[in-house]
Parts: C-alpha cells; structure tokens; sequence
C-alpha cells in the first residue's frame, strides 16, 4: 500500500476531531468577543451585557472565599471538560470499518456489512433462518447469537469455524476471536 492509500484508509477507519475542534473554537470565540464587548461597553460608559468588567475582576479575585463546595463544583465540572478534551484530542477514533487487503486498491468494509455476511455463512451452518442470527462485531471480537429452531441442536465448533472461514475469505487485516452464543430457548418453526 502507497502513501495515499494509506492516508486514505487512515481517514476512512479513523473518525475526524472536526466536531470537538470546532465546538471548541466556537466557545472561545463566543468568551472573547463577549469579554471584548464588555470591554468597550465599559470605554464609551454604557451599561453592560452580563457583567462588568471591574466586577469581572472583582468575582475572580473573590473565588477563593467563595466557598468550598462551589470551588469543588467548578474544579470538576472544569476538570471533566479537560480530560474529555484531552481524550479527543490522544485516543483515536475508530469508525466500524475495516481494512480489506485488495491487490490493486484499498479497499475499506463497513462491519455492519462484514456483519451480514457472517450471519448468513452463520444460519446455514446453524441450519436456522437468517433472522434468527445477529452478528456484532468489535475491533478484535465477534459475538454470533443464535436463535434457534425448539428441539434443534447448533455445534457451536461447526458455527465458529464457518463463521471464522467466512471472515478470512474478506482478508481483512488482524486477528478476530469469535464467540458463539446460543439462546436456551429455541423458536417454534424455521
């Protein structure tokens, strides 16, 4: 894979910081520009929009004898802003999708379509009807919920190793642990 592709493919599985970025700059701005309209509120002699900015100054100075319980409260509530802010900005953004090795392209699946495929390869092998299997899949698990016909029996074997096979014919990159979960009540008809 070339360096395009790879940048591609980067975009493509990685979610963007777009929303939080711009959030982010939106509520600077908004602070600014309304401490900069105090400001020359205060200049030309008008009376402010919220508050003053001598009383601005004058609430800051007064924080630490404000009391412990609302210091606790704004520590927080400021402290959760910043690791939320800090994890948007270090962990990376995973999108359900995944990289399919192609010889030619890249070539980048949905896991909800991974997903179907598997629960189709699944209720064969499980000898149920489509409906009744539900596939979900996590970045390196795959959980297959069978349910199935009253009275019929599923070899969990047999479904993991169709269901593993069927996931190594897409050759996507990484290992995938599959774990196969049948429900103890079974439904009437197929």
């Amino acid at each position: 894979m070339n360096r395009l592709e790879a940048r591609i493919v980067r975009r493509e599985t990685h979610s963007p910081r777009t929303v939080a970025a711009a959030v982010v700059a939106v509520v600077l701005v908004a602070a600014v520009a309304w401490l900069a309209t105090e400001g020359v509120l205060h200049l030309l002699g008008l009376r402010p929009l919220l508050l003053a900015p001598r009383a601005q100054l004058a609430a800051v100075a007064a924080a630490p004898s404000a009391g412990a319980p609302l210091l606790v409260a704004v520590a927080i509530v400021a402290g959760v802003a910043g690791v939320i802010l800090l994890a948007l900005a270090l962990l990376p953004g995973r999108r359900a999708r995944r990289v399919v090795l192609g010889d030619r392209a890249a070539v980048v699946a949905d896991d909800e379509m991974l997903a179907s495929a598997l629960a189709r390869r699944a209720s064969r092998a499980a000898a149920v009807s489509p409906d009744s299997v539900t596939v979900s899949l996590g970045r390196r698990t795959g959980v297959v919920r069978i349910v199935p016909v009253s009275g019929m029996r599923v070899d969990r074997d047999e479904v993991r190793t169709a269901v593993s096979d069927e996931f190594a014919l897409a050759r996507t990159t990484g290992p995938m642990r599959f774990s196969i979960l049948v429900s103890p009540t079974g439904k009437v008809g197929s």
